[in-house]
């Protein structure tokens, strides 16, 4: 007999057939943990139910993927994730973040990409790419920077730094807080070509390989802005109080980006502001965006085909005062889940034990768990986890013998 250390298949290179795939269930366990069932949603079967959350780097060469990207992602590609969803993507330059922050609005940021993506699917995982705009937040610093620059003073970099404080766009004139530039209100025009580049960003999402899209709606960044009375005080179709205004650009993009892709769609929402006033007060007017609003949000989208919603919270409103605590999110996926039974719900924030993750998709509260944070802390939380729930799992051949 011969024995051969047998290849991934399709993959770039020589790399060692992991099968079964890496974080799956060695052997058939009665009333196995559903952290480790696989799931299908839409036209794609994820091994288990663990999920990488989008992370900034801030490590993006002109908007191009490094090989920091490539380890990174990798790391998580090989210990037992489901699926890997890259961090905010901007569709076109004035839609970073930061000027280190990733883009997919030139075809020449293709190939990195898909090195990227290539590696993962010879490890057996799914990855996605999170499509974003960040709106009147966009040319920031860094994190690691803004320590430099200090916390309460300018957030803005300017050109000499790399950024763009001319082109900061938003659904009004409104800046997120005194340190950050006013932003010009984007025009119908302006809101069309948006969407073009969505589109575009789409097409080349489908030359690279990738799983699932999600689009950023959550944190301040362009469409959760548009969906808030905070943030958005337009007087077109686009904006004011009505909600169904509010919505109507979003909505508009989600739906055109829903016609371009054929695999699996999510969409990132902030539930919640964490402003000080009660979402609607007792004169009808909505003070902030919330659950409510976020259940109507959520069925409008699940109409138009939107797989899943990835549920989290803030980041729209400067002086936001969140409860942070182990799962202090969860009850935002909970309530949109209960609203929507049938549609597919993910939830994220202070996700960081094993049985905590568990008991969120037995009590029926997500269909899936994002950790974030966590898994840069540990990046093998899949395995860890498996072991503290009682359940063999399938590690790389290449760390088997660490499990």
């Amino acid at each position: 007999m011969t024995f051969v250390n047998k290849p991934a298949p399709g993959a770039d290179q020589y790399y060692p057939f992991n099968e079964p795939p890496i974080g799956t269930l060695l052997k058939e366990v009665d009333n196995a943990p559903l952290l480790f069932q696989p799931i299908k949603i839409g036209n794609v079967t994820f091994k288990n139910r663990i999920f990488v959350a989008p992370m900034c780097q801030y490590s993006s060469d002109n908007g191009h993927a490094t090989d920091w990207h490539l380890v990174h992602i990798g790391g998580f590609a090989t210990r037992g994730v489901a699926a890997i969803c890259m961090e905010a993507t901007a569709v076109v330059p004035e839609g970073r973040i930061s000027p280190e922050d990733a883009g997919l609005w030139t075809d020449s940021q293709m190939a990195p990409l898909k090195r990227i993506v290539n590696f993962c699917h010879a490890q057996g995982v799914k990855i996605g790419v999170q499509l974003a705009h960040a709106g009147r937040k966009a040319s920031t610093f860094a994190p690691w920077v803004q320590n430099r620059v200090g916390r309460n003073a300018r957030n803005t970099a300017t050109v000499e730094e790399h950024g763009w404080p001319n082109d900061v766009v938003g659904p009004s004139p409104i800046a997120w807080s005194e340190y950050y530039v006013q932003p010009k209100e984007l025009s119908k025009e302006d809101l069309t070509g948006i969407e073009d580049a969505f589109i575009a960003a789409i097409k080349r999402c489908e030359e690279i390989g990738f799983d699932f899209i999600e689009l950023h709606g959550a944190h301040g960044y362009l469409l959760n802005s548009f969906v808030s009375p905070l943030s958005n005080v337009r007087t077109d179709d686009f904006g004011g109080q009505p909600l169904e205004n509010r919505l109507r650009w979003p909505l508009q993009l989600i739906s055109r980006c829903r016609s371009a892709w054929s695999k699996p769609l999510f969409v990132r929402i902030s539930a919640f502001e964490w402003a000080e006033e009660p979402e609607q007060g007792e004169d009808g007017l909505w003070k902030q965006f919330g659950v409510e609003q976020s259940k109507i949000y959520a069925g409008e989208m699940y109409k138009i085909g939107v797989d899943m919603v990835h549920v989290s919270s803030g980041g729209n409103w400067y002086k936001q005062h969140p409860h942070a605590r182990p799962g202090y999110q969860v009850p935002f996926a909970e309530a949109i889940k209960k609203a929507h039974p049938s549609g597919m719900v993910g939830a994220v924030g202070m996700i960081t034990e094993a049985q905590q993750a568990e008991s969120y998709l037995q009590e029926g509260k997500a269909d899936v768990v994002f950790l974030a944070r966590e898994l840069l802390r540990n990046p093998h939380w899949s395995l860890k986890a498996a072991q503290e729930l009682g359940v063999p799992v399938k590690a790389a051949c290449q760390y088997e013998r660490a499990w």
